[in-house]
């Protein structure tokens, strides 16, 4: 996890950019997983990430398990392991809200804080590019328009030394979204 002395003070926040394609085949210094909190895999973007980046991954998450982490990875929080086989050097794990009608602002908070989370992480490994997935918005429920207005608000509010953020969509409404949002 991240203690906040990474030396980003003087930073701002990252441009980002928008691309339309596999998030484990893009070539960036961490991926962001949207990962379940037992980190030990699960479907869509983590489970993709776990297949494509091979067994060291599940071993630096059952590590993760075993030691600092014995009871999951609580959502809005985020922890970085090895990339395995992925082009990058790291993957940093964070645990979206599931979308709730009850939970309101509360809920969005813990969404950002997964953007905001991670890219605190990057700045702990001197990563200077990252790829991100939309948190929350598969099997999680949160609305596409919503779950994208959410992640562009919590980068560009974010204090980091992280230079570029990559924005990855897996189908072209996911992007048009995101590219709208950006602009």
């Amino acid at each position: 996890m991240h203690d906040g002395n990474d030396g980003a003070g003087d930073a701002a926040a990252p441009a980002i950019e928008v691309v339309r394609g596999d998030i484990t085949r893009v070539r960036v210094e961490a991926v962001v997983n949207a990962a379940n909190s037992s980190l030990l895999g699960g479907g869509g973007v983590d489970g993709a990430i776990h297949r494509a980046g091979g067994p060291r991954i599940l071993a630096a998450c059952r590590e993760l398990r075993r030691t600092s982490l014995p009871d999951g990875l609580p959502a809005g929080q985020a922890v970085a392991t090895t990339a395995g086989d992925l082009p990058a050097r790291w993957v940093i794990h964070t645990v979206g809200p599931v979308h709730a009608s009850a939970g309101g602002e509360r809920q969005a908070a813990l969404l950002r804080s997964c953007y905001t989370g991670s890219l605190a992480v990057a700045d702990g490994l001197g990563a200077r590019t990252v790829a991100f997935p939309l948190v929350s918005a598969g099997a999680y429920g949160w609305p596409l328009d919503d779950a994208v207005a959410q992640a562009v608000s919590a980068i560009r509010a974010a204090t980091t030394a992280v230079g570029t953020v990559t924005l990855v969509a897996f189908d072209e409404q996911v992007a048009g979204l995101m590219r709208r949002a950006v602009a």
